[in-house]
């Protein structure tokens, strides 16, 4: 998997608030359904799995199929509970799994 994740945290927040978690990661979503230039089918390879979790609990998921595009991006909301780590998590069709980290700081 290409990776380089690109993840989007507002600077601070505060116990409550509802913010917007934004992220991006390089990949090149290969559907399988395209041929080489000797007419040979390029084999699937996409992300088919993003995983969030804030300190250790699951807050967000999403299953991919063919139709997402490459490099995707995500956004999702979610109520602050208190500072902590999200860890994210995207695993594409090899089972080769991508792992960062951010840090939420609270006000």
């Amino acid at each position: 998997m290409t990776a380089n994740p690109r993840i989007k945290l507002p600077d601070a927040a505060k116990a409550g608030e509802v913010i917007e978690i934004k992220t991006l990661i390089t990949h090149v979503m290969e559907t399988g359904n395209r041929h080489d230039k000797n007419g040979k089918p390029i084999p699937r390879d996409i992300i088919n799995s993003f995983v969030v979790k804030f300190e250790g609990q699951q807050v967000f998921r999403a299953t991919f199929g063919p139709g997402i595009s490459a490099n995707p991006y995500v956004a999702f909301h979610m109520r602050v509970p208190g500072p902590g780590v999200f860890e994210f998590a995207w695993t594409d069709d090899h089972g080769v799994t991508t792992v960062a980290t951010a840090l939420l700081k609270v006000a």
